[in-house]
């Protein structure tokens, strides 16, 4: 099997429940709170951990509690965790504020995340040799993600780029290092700036990008699955049709399951397949991490 490695972010989502949202000034009483660990970057080393991948994970979290329990939850589910970097700022947060209706506000602070720097990626250089897939996302600065996509395709390995939150644009020399490049329908639109809401105009933006010097383009559509464009074809691969309870994490999921499927040497559209199910598994539970299914589950 092949060795996954994770740069990315870390967070302690916290997440309050409230009868309605408070208005300017003004002071609401809620009725729940819930600890859940999150993070782009950890969610999705730990959706690849739990299905059984051969997983470490790069990141910083601060000299805390909520760092010692983002650590451990990695640990709990397989992600080796030996290299994490701990920081003076405290861990990186997100706070969540949900009402009865199920609106949100979120607010949140990178906090150690910002650490996460190309000096400390340097150190860690043995972890990037060893491996030989490389899983990013851009909750963490983007120069640390812009050197270890370069450096990732210089030392031949396959990098995985998933652009949440999207910018607006990443560098050419950049896009020329991903082999896989995993948006959603949104964060394609705004990489390619062109609208992306018919199958032939996802086609066509995915081509653009391609065109731009990415591989490979898999966008994600929620609900219906996933396009995937290589050289050669773009098809839909569609998605189990399941209850959706909390879609939350759904795309790290996806993303998770899809690596180890490269790393287990499923053809694209066979990894693709896979992590469609294992997606459709976690969309119908409460949390991030915390709704990641096992392998077991999945088979």
């Amino acid at each position: 099997m092949a060795k996954i490695l994770v740069a990315g972010s870390l967070n302690m989502d916290l997440r309050f429940s409230m009868e309605r949202m408070p208005l300017e000034g003004e002071t609401v009483l809620g009725d729940g709170l819930l600890y859940n660990p999150g993070g782009k970057g950890a969610n999705q080393a730990a959706a690849a951990a739990k299905l059984d991948g051969d997983v470490a994970m790069l990141g910083c979290v601060g000299k805390d509690g909520f760092g010692d329990s983002l650590a451990k939850s990695l640990a709990d589910c397989g992600c080796g965790v030996s290299r994490l970097r701990r920081v003076t700022a405290p861990t990186g947060t997100a706070s969540i504020y949900v009402d009865r209706q199920g609106r949100n506000s979120i607010v949140v602070i990178a906090g150690a995340n910002a650490y996460c720097d190309t000096e400390y990626l340097k150190e860690c250089e043995d972890e990037l040799k060893a491996c030989d897939i490389l899983m990013l996302q851009l909750e963490i600065p983007y120069d640390a993600v812009w050197y270890l996509a370069k450096k990732a395709h210089a030392l031949g390995k396959t990098v995985i780029l998933n652009p949440a939150p999207a910018p607006d644009a990443i560098p050419a020399d950049v896009l020329q290092c991903v082999d896989w490049l995993t948006p959603n329908e949104t964060e394609l639109a705004r990489l390619s700036g062109m609208p992306c809401e018919e199958p032939s105009e996802i086609e066509e933006a995915a081509a653009k990008l391609q065109g731009m010097g990415v591989k490979n383009v898999l966008v994600t559509v929620g609900s219906r699955g996933a396009y995937l464009c290589t050289a050669d074809s773009a098809e839909l691969i569609p998605a189990q049709h399941v209850k959706a309870v909390d879609t939350t994490a759904a795309g790290d999921c996806f993303n998770g399951a899809f690596a180890v499927g490269l790393s287990e040497g499923m053809t694209p559209a066979e990894a693709v397949g896979f992590a469609n199910k294992v997606a459709s598994i976690s969309v119908t539970r409460e949390g991030a991490q915390a709704s990641l299914p096992k392998r077991e589950e999945v088979l």
